[in-house]
């Protein structure tokens, strides 16, 4: 593990200690971009290290990867943790405060597909709370084009769609 790249992992294990959700690639390389700690393919490297040494693990929904921290993670960064600057810290949080909300609400609505035994495809439909599902939602339908029009929609339409199933079912 390089030296420069150890404060990279650190501010990404700080990250998702401070959200205690799974991040996506692109949450994470949002924040270090735009800050300009390092550039992408830095980062990427980074992140695939993580992976690989079980700081991080993965979950890909969507051609979309989300990032969580492993016990090995948490335990880096409590032994590690005071190596990152006060300064850094502060560009964490501040960019947590204003995007924060919207990154949760972003990983809280999940719309994935799979082809199935039968060649149809089931797009499973969710809305995660913390780590409940308010709603789990699984449709098959036979064409993929479908499946993703399901997913797409599932996204813009979630909450509609859960308030009318309670008022129809309660």
């Amino acid at each position: 593990m390089k030296e420069v790249h150890t404060i990279y992992k650190l501010i990404i294990l700080y990250m998702l200690k401070k959200v205690e959700f799974p991040l996506t690639n692109s949450q994470i390389s949002a924040f270090i971009l735009e800050e300009q700690y390092t550039d992408y393919f830095t980062l990427q490297e980074t992140l695939s290290d993580m992976v690989e040494s079980h700081l991080l693990e993965t979950q890909t929904i969507r051609n979309s990867t989300h990032y969580s921290l492993t016990d090995l993670g948490k335990e880096t960064l409590e032994y590690f943790g005071h190596e990152i600057s006060n300064g850094i810290r502060e560009d964490v949080k501040k960019y947590l405060k204003k995007h924060k909300i919207q990154m949760r609400n972003e990983n809280a609505v999940i719309a994935d597909y799979q082809k199935n035994e039968a060649g149809e495809f089931t797009a499973r439909l969710q809305v995660k709370e913390k780590e409940q599902f308010v709603i789990d939602l699984a449709l098959t339908v036979p064409m993929e084009q479908q499946a993703i029009i399901l997913c797409d929609n599932w996204r813009k339409k979630n909450v509609e769609i859960y308030k009318y199933l309670m008022k129809e079912l309660m």
